[in-house]
């Protein structure tokens, strides 16, 4: 594991982009797993900007998002589908043809998430996974369990997610989907490189617990430990417990 320690969610930002960009240029054609919420998106900015100066090309780039709502359209606001393309895939030239999201529209979940595995099969795995963390240690939507889930699969979400998520939804939880489809922590791990970006003071406990606790899948993200290739980069707030 290692940890690259910056002044403030700017200098956090930049410093994961650099990762990301040097994973493009060294391979163009590489897989990037992608993830959403708040902490990715001036990362997503930073990728902008040197795509926009010509340092970046996205033409032979394929995604593969974390995880989607279940039941929620893609053309919704809230859907992880309009996220990526409002912060990021509108922005580059990544080809339409080589972004991947769980098809949140599609109710059946074994299926869904059978056909989801077989799409990152099919691309030969994961180059680079970004990823954010929750207040509870949750990666994706793996949220605390009595066991690591696996491939992909349909989360019942945690009320502290669902809490969380509501400020998405003009504050109102009974608009916030109850469900989700996610990457597996299998998925994950297989992943050549895991990027972690966190920052705030609010996160500071559990990146302590996640990083320096016991590996356990009531943290989710504590099997990262285990990972041969992570990167967590984080502000002073959010490593100031470790």
């Amino acid at each position: 594991m290692k940890i690259i320690r910056t002044k403030d969610y700017a200098d956090m930002s930049r410093k994961a982009a650099n990762i990301i960009s040097a994973q493009v240029i060294m391979k163009p054609d590489c897989v990037l797993g992608l993830a959403t919420g708040g902490t990715p998106v001036g990362t997503y900015e930073k990728l902008v900007e040197r795509y926009n100066e010509g340092d970046l090309d996205f033409s032979e780039v394929t995604s593969v998002n974390l995880d989607e709502y279940r039941g929620l359209p893609k053309e919704h606001p809230e859907s992880y589908w309009s996220f990526m393309h409002r912060n990021l895939f509108d922005h580059v030239n990544i080809d339409p043809a080589h972004i991947n999201l769980p098809d949140g529209t599609n109710l059946d979940a074994e299926a869904e998430c059978k056909r989801y595995d077989e799409v990152i099969r099919s691309v030969g795995g994961v180059d680079l996974q970004l990823l954010g963390i929750g207040h509870d240690g949750h990666i994706g939507f793996n949220e605390p369990h009595d066991a690591f889930d696996l491939g992909t699969h349909c989360v019942d979400l945690a009320q502290e997610t669902i809490e969380a998520n509501k400020r998405f939804f003009d504050g109102n939880v009974d608009l916030v989907p109850k469900q989700a489809y996610t990457m597996g922590i299998r998925t994950i791990m297989q992943a050549r490189k895991v990027l972690m970006v966190v920052n705030g003071v609010g996160k500071a406990e559990i990146v302590k617990k996640a990083f320096f606790g016991p590996v356990t899948p009531e943290v989710p993200a504590s099997i990262l430990q285990l990972h041969p290739d992570f990167i967590l980069v984080g502000d002073e707030e959010a490593l100031s417990l470790i």
